[in-house]
């Protein structure tokens, strides 16, 4: 190679100009004394801006969840109660791509790895959760493994120890701890409590390094007692779907009540569902029948019409009604008995369940009479209680009713009610005229119930006596009958209404009643709806599951039996007029 110096080159040789040094010094100091401008502008003149963008990306606002309120039942016992179970979140960028410690992640929870590898690919690349509220042996597995990017926060899952049978009274409350249905929704703003915030700095990887300013801690909701009674209740659910199973029916219903306090010792439905699993459900699942749904009662309102002329002084109890020949035309319309039950008492009325003789009585009243007792007694009112979605049934002003409507009412056609109004309006009859509010709240101790006086004390006890002897030989309820208490009740048998008319083949089975028919205790009502295993009758399918509700939840009261013999109980088909 040709050997080549390079100082003697030419262009080493040649001399710079001054003016070109001076130049690029003069460009490298205005470009530090911009850099210092701006340093400075940042830094003190305007820093404002630039701390809101520090503060979003690592200040934080941590929430410090409350714990919900518990739900208990009259007796102290949980109904709903909060437990620790932390929530999964990941920063999917981070997160190990180990397939053998992704599959053991998976696994823990409880979702397909395919599953995971989405939600780790497909969501924002700075949080994703992966699975909210987890049990906290599941939680701590999960942190044995020390994943990166996998982290947890402290939240709290509702359990409810009595599942399917007390659900649509105490409702549930979602993933948030927010209340969605039945008391955790009525009485959200008891139970909720309100969450605490703490402010903080984190780095990147979402860890917590400078506690920034005061916490203000969380207040836990208040605990909520309810008037259930989670033996009566469990027992009323259990009875009642027995008899949907065996009726082959599409659904029942039971309401208990404390006849002196006007409290609800249950409420009960079926089909229910579990509020701790609650994929899948349907909104007839979630519907609370017992209250929310309105059916035309039947002859379970044939008391209510007597007591009503009781009250206007155009009957006495031992009144004679001409039912002969067991029906009775009225306008374009034949009303029927089931049997020629020719002339009977007031009493005989209602313990033979006559639709010709209740119509007959109810033709001594004026409309205007009828529909301010129905109304007096609740019906066609929405009920004062605390839960969602209570329906206030139908009862027309009487200025527009028609002559064939005010006989039908009179035995339970042409007006709708909840099951709920049914059973509270008979609180007419145990209180001894008086209607006294319902309540899902436990009663003070020692609390004393007014109620508003619908009929005298004398009218309540006549009706009283009705209601046992039609529960009693020769009545229509008698499989109503307990062993050591005395009960009485009215059955009823409705046709299902399907678009202008009613169903030959679909009924709702009733029965009403309370017990110990001297000094009532508790008020039990039954529906079951579309009985199809051959009975349908009220005092058939309904009546048996009063009977054993009503033995069972005098038991847990404490009551004394009022009866030393067992009673004789009819177990012949029994029939009643609609």
């Amino acid at each position: 190679m040709r050997d080549i110096r390079y100082t003697s080159s030419p262009l080493l040789a040649s001399k710079t100009p001054v003016w070109r040094s001076k130049f690029i010094v003069a460009m490298l100091a205005l470009a530090f004394i911009v850099l210092i401008g701006r340093a400075a502008y940042v830094q003190v003149f305007d820093n404002a801006f630039f701390q809101r963008q520090g503060q979003v990306r690592f200040a934080r606002t941590l929430e410090l969840p409350a714990s919900r309120g518990r739900i208990l039942d009259r007796n102290g016992l949980l109904l709903a109660s909060s437990v620790v179970a932390p929530s999964i979140w990941a920063i999917p960028e981070d997160v190990e791509r180990d397939p053998a410690r992704r599959r053991e992640l998976a696994r823990l929870l409880g979702m397909p790895l395919a599953e995971l590898n989405k939600k780790l690919a497909d969501e924002d690349k700075t949080f994703v959760w992966l699975k909210r509220q987890v049990d906290e042996p599941v939680a701590r597995q999960i942190a044995a493994l020390k994943l990166a990017g996998i982290y947890q926060r402290k939240e709290y899952k509702r359990k409810y120890p009595e599942g399917e049978a007390a659900a649509h009274v105490v409702g549930f409350a979602n993933v948030e701890n927010q209340g969605q249905e039945g008391a955790e929704l009525s009485f959200e703003k008891r139970l909720a409590g309100r969450a605490g915030s703490r402010r903080v700095i984190k780095d990147r990887l979402g860890r917590v390094v400078e506690t920034v300013g005061d916490e203000i801690p969380p207040v836990d909701g208040q605990d909520l007692q309810l008037s259930i009674d989670s033996k009566v209740q469990f027992f009323a659910y259990q009875k009642l779907r027995d008899a949907v199973t065996s009726h082959k029916a599409k659904s029942g219903s039971v309401v208990v009540l404390d006849a002196q306090t006007g409290e609800v010792l249950a409420l009960a439905n079926y089909p229910s569902y579990s509020p701790d699993n609650r994929r899948h459900l349907s909104g007839a699942q979630l519907r609370n029948i017992a209250i929310t749904d309105t059916f035309e009662p039947g002859s379970t309102m044939k008391p209510v019409t007597v007591a009503m002329a009781l009250e206007a002084g155009k009957v006495t109890p031992q009144t004679l009604i001409a039912t002969a020949p067991g029906t009775y035309k009225l306008d374009k319309f034949t009303i029927r008995d089931t049997h020629n039950y020719g002339t009977l008492t007031v009493e005989g009325v209602v313990q033979k369940s006559s639709n010709v003789g209740s119509l007959k009585i109810a033709q001594r009243l004026s409309a205007q009479e009828m529909w301010e007792t129905y109304t007096a007694l609740g019906y066609g009112r929405k009920p004062d209680l605390a839960f969602p979605g209570a329906a206030s049934g139908r009862v027309r002003h009487w200025k527009g009713w028609r002559p064939v409507e005010q006989a039908t009412m009179a035995y339970g056609y042409g007006l709708s009610a909840s099951l709920f109004q049914m059973a509270h309006s008979y609180t007419a009859f145990s209180h001894d005229g008086r209607v006294i509010p319902a309540t899902l709240l436990k009663a003070p101790e020692g609390a004393t119930v007014e109620g508003v006086r619908v009929f005298s004390e004398k009218n309540a006890r006549a009706v009283r006596k009705m209601l046992e002897m039609a529960a009693g030989p020769g009545g229509t309820g008698q499989r109503a009958q307990t062993v050591g208490y005395s009960v009485g009740g009215k059955s009823g048998t409705a046709r299902k209404q399907v678009g202008k008319g009613y169903a030959s083949n679909k009924y709702r089975a009733w029965f009403t009643g309370m017990a110990p028919i001297d000094k009532p205790r508790v008020i039990v009502a039954v529906m079951v709806d579309e009985p199809s295993n051959g009975v349908y009758y009220g005092g058939a399918v309904a009546a048996p599951v009063f009977s054993e509700v009503v033995q069972q939840t005098l038991r847990i009261m404490g009551v004394q039996p009022d009866m030393a013999v067992k009673p004789a109980i009819v177990a012949e088909q029994v029939e009643e007029s609609f």
